[in-house]
């Protein structure tokens, strides 16, 4: 949907508003999850009772487990016309803007763009409160009143939303101040160094390291202090990792390619592995998520019957609160798919023209793209998925995790990652055939 969306507004006559909408809608997505997420959380710190504790460590979990992931697609949708404007703006330093003039006007580009999108999020997010009301815990629906955020929040998730476009902004100005003309003629080549392997591989073991010695907490206020250090920082090296490995497997890739697609596969992906990984890295987070709602299901499983209801009850408020963390993260892929990969194509079209006018048929072009973001997917999937493997192994042990239900989940939920990309490739596909056919 949002693919297609992205094409109507790319087509001629629309006055460009495409570069313009795209990061809009991803921050309009993004707000609404997050204002979803924070609505239904809030409800269970109203809870003073014994279990109550239980619930607000659960949601903690979940929290976190969804608003690393939200951060990182708001950095992303930040930075999905930053191409667009750094040639805007580089182009106004050659012509001899100031450098306060050009940093000003990115500031107040990226901001205006996240305000908008936000406040779209916000009457979103209103429209869906009727419906999460719904969801049952403890026995009864949350209400209402219980997640619907107070005006102090809405404006506090508006404002991080503009506070995080504006530093993606400022972040993203020094090669245009500093050199226009590298920018302009896109010299500057992504690099990546090999300490990101290193302080991701710190933050894996030292995570593994917190799981192992959390039953000897003294509090509950430290062991939830833990569980979000460790997974959230799990969660959050991920994105340190994520585009190291891919531009690895792109070189050896981009040395054995035998047909166009795979060498042109291959170049895309080193043209900027950050961007490759922005195409995938939604599944990351999905895969990830799989793993613990794998675990949590197949220990809950585990218990058989309980002998009292308020533990039944307990068992089955923490299966909705998987199915909705799940359902989450998946909303959070078709948003990235589905931006990512039209920002892609509109930010490759004179590459695609270029190709078309070489005699390249568009479906090598297609089947190159499916291979950039589909071979990045493979590694992606398996590789988060073993990390949070380890992560959770010294709370549920290797049996809980290898169990026939636990991996069956896993299996569906990775499948179900896997497809959203797919549908993502399908619904851009009219993008790519107009910007191979448009005329130079």
């Amino acid at each position: 949907m949002i693919g297609r969306v992205a094409w109507l507004l790319a087509r001629p006559g629309t006055g460009g508003l495409a570069p313009l909408a795209l990061p809009a809608t991803a921050f309009a997505i993004v707000t609404a999850l997050l204002l979803t997420v924070l609505g239904g959380a809030q409800s269970f710190w109203s809870w003073t009772d014994e279990m109550g504790v239980t619930y607000q460590a659960l949601a903690v979990i979940a929290l976190v487990l969804l608003v690393v992931p939200l951060a990182s697609l708001g950095g992303a949708a930040a930075r999905l016309s930053a191409r667009r404007r750094d040639d805007r703006l580089a182009t106004l330093r050659l012509l001899g803007a100031t450098p306060g003039a050009v940093s000003a006007l990115a500031v107040l580009e990226s901001v205006v763009l996240a305000v908008v999108g936000a406040l779209a999020g916000v009457v979103l997010y209103f429209l869906l409160v009727p419906l999460i009301a719904l969801i049952p815990f403890r026995g009864e629906p949350l209400g209402v009143d219980g997640v619907l955020l107070g005006l102090p929040a809405l404006a506090g998730v508006v404002g991080g939303v503009a506070l995080l476009a504006a530093a993606s902004a400022v972040l993203g100005l020094r090669q245009v101040v500093i050199s226009p003309l590298g920018v302009r003629t896109r010299q500057d080549a992504p690099k990546l160094h090999w300490v990101r392997i290193v302080a991701g591989l710190s933050v894996i073991a030292l995570a593994f390291l917190m799981m192992s010695v959390l039953q000897v907490a003294g509090s509950i206020m430290v062991i939830l202090a833990m569980l979000a250090a460790a997974f959230g920082g799990t969660i959050a090296v991920l994105n340190l990792i994520g585009p190291w490995v891919i531009r690895l497997v792109a070189q050896s890739q981009a040395r054995r390619a035998k047909t166009p697609q795979r060498l042109l596969a291959a170049r895309a992906v080193l043209e900027s592995p950050k961007a490759a990984w922005r195409q995938v890295s939604g599944v990351a987070m999905t895969s990830f998520m799989a793993v613990f709602a794998g675990t949590g299901i197949a220990l809950l499983g585990s218990f058989g019957e309980a002998a009292d209801t308020e533990s039944m009850l307990l068992f089955a408020d923490i299966r909705t609160g998987i199915l909705i963390t799940v359902v989450g993260s998946f909303l959070m892929v078709a948003c990235s798919v589905g931006v990512n990969q039209a920002a892609a194509i509109l930010d490759r079209g004179e590459l695609y023209r270029s190709l078309d006018m070489l005699g390249m048929p568009t479906p090598t072009m297609e089947a190159a793209r499916r291979r950039a973001v589909m071979s990045p997917l493979r590694i992606t999937a398996i590789g988060s998925a073993v990390t949070a493997a380890v992560v959770m192994l010294p709370l549920t042990g290797i049996t809980i995790i290898v169990a026939p239900l636990s991996l069956a989940v896993i299996a569906a939920v990775l499948a179900g990652g896997i497809g959203v990309v797919w549908l993502g490739l399908l619904a851009t596909k009219p993008m790519l055939d107009r910007a191979a056919s448009a005329s130079s």
